[in-house]
């Protein structure tokens, strides 16, 4: 779907876009971190860490990834319902990041959103008239006469009836809500609307109503959308790009259809293996990811997805490794990682100063389990064993340093750059897409699946 800016004409203004011109939306190295200040850790909750991408105006850029990984976040701070920390949000040129006092106040007529929970962004006590007219009452548009003309165009504009002007919230289905927010978000006549997970909470025949309706409004009005979703399907239809969020940052961003057909990044492709078959005898080859995210408030050094990712570039000594003894050897990685956390805190640190708790008490149990159906060679026994010695002298950041030292890989220590995939200007953020490398041009897909 993708749509070419139509002239918009109001009473008062004429706004009209050259679509040759500059991106609308254009986003530099963007950081959004909450610090909540804790007692012992000063380390801020990196919800968007240096994102940029660009949104071109009449476009409809999905953006997708699990729970958690700041895309409602993102999109907040785009529209500046959130302070961002760092970097830039240029709009049709203008640095919306350094905009403060009267010139936000005037900017946030061009940027909306439209929320994921349409009872929670509503006043069940104003009437649906009300709610669609407090834009227009905030920015003292017009007379108030004109005002009442325009929510009711508005309704009309989104599929309601007249008489629901001097109706409550309660009064209507889910999907009628929505479109009351759809309304709302539309009445300064705004240039980009984000759309956060507008379908949601919204049965599938409904879903479909809103999708059509928001690409009716978008052909019409010449709207220019961030479409934050869960559903996978949805963004295919329905959007020009997708970009893939995990843990704050852009794994990979490109073409919609390309970015399901031939997704180039790991992240991206256990994304798609999940997505629910409508015949279940149907092998779906699905690609799981180990754990979960890690704290946001304590990302992985090197790669984000370093933690969880079923094809971590393996250092050349260990490459004869087999693939279920380099998975147990991550798996204990991560284990220490979290006896790690917990070793941190000061209850843990007192009562091993003074005898009372050894690292190394129930390591051998935790390692037979890991690799109790792994054969392991003399060599990799060794390395186990001077892990144990390192853990009873340095505690769990001592033994995990040691294994990183052993069978670390970039991907752990390095964060990857964004590489071109293909001549659309499709990147993906992978140690495996550098050059010279022999896995350069896509993820191994004999090993990794389809």
């Amino acid at each position: 779907m993708s749509f070419q800016t139509d002239p918009r004409v109001d009473a008062d203004e004429s706004v009209a876009t050259d679509p040759e011109s500059e991106p609308l939306v254009s986003v530099e190295n963007l950081q959004t971190y909450y610090d909540t200040g804790g007692i012992r850790s000063s380390n801020p909750v990196k919800a968007v860490d240096g994102v940029s991408f660009e949104i071109e105006r009449g476009e409809t850029l999905g953006l997708v990834g699990e729970s958690g990984c700041g895309k409602t976040t993102l999109g907040r701070t785009l529209v500046r319902l959130e302070r961002p920390t760092g970097g830039s949000v240029a709009f049709d040129g203008t640095d919306i990041t350094t905009l403060s006092g009267e010139e936000l106040t005037a900017w946030r007529k061009n940027a909306q959103i439209v929320f994921q929970d349409p009872d929670s962004s509503m006043n069940d006590r104003l009437t649906v008239g009300k709610i669609v007219r407090e834009p227009l009452d905030s920015y003292d548009w017009k007379t108030p006469r004109q005002r009442r003309a325009r929510v009711r165009e508005l309704l009309d504009l989104v599929g309601l009836q007249p008489e629901h002007y001097y109706r409550y919230p309660h009064q209507f289905s889910g999907g009628q809500r929505q479109r009351i927010g759809i309304a709302r978000a539309l009445a300064l006549n705004p240039d980009f609307v984000v759309l956060d997970e507008p379908t949601s909470a919204l049965d599938v025949s409904v879903q479909a109503k809103i999708l059509n309706l928001l690409e009716e409004l978008q052909a019409e009005l010449g709207l220019t959308y961030l479409l934050i979703a869960h559903d996978l399907s949805v963004v295919r239809h329905a959007c020009d790009r997708i970009a893939v969020m995990y843990l704050g940052n852009i794994m990979e961003i490109g073409e919609a259809e390309q970015v399901f057909t031939e997704p180039a990044n790991p992240y991206t492709r256990t994304l798609l293996s999940a997505i629910p078959s409508p015949d279940p005898t149907v092998d779906r080859n699905r690609i799981p990811l180990r754990g979960s995210p890690p704290s946001p408030r304590d990302p992985p050094a090197g790669c984000p997805l370093s933690t969880r990712c079923p094809m971590k570039v393996r250092p050349d000594k260990w490459d004869e490794l087999s693939e279920d003894l380099w998975h147990a050897l991550d798996v204990l990685q991560d284990i220490l990682r979290e006896r790690s956390k917990r070793a941190d805190n000061l209850p843990t640190q007192i009562r091993r100063r003074v005898g009372l708790e050894d690292p190394t008490a129930d390591f051998a149990t935790i390692r037979d389990s890991v690799f109790e159906d792994v054969s392991v060679p003399e060599s990799v026994a060794t390395e186990l064993d001077e892990t144990e010695r390192r853990l009873a002298e340095g505690g769990e950041p001592a033994a995990l340093e040691y294994l990183r030292e052993r069978f670390g890989s970039d991907c752990d220590a390095v964060f990857p750059d964004d590489h071109a995939v293909d001549a659309t200007g499709r990147t993906s953020r992978c140690h495996r897409h550098r050059e010279g490398d022999d896995e350069s041009t896509a993820v191994d897909r004999g090993r990794f699946g389809r």
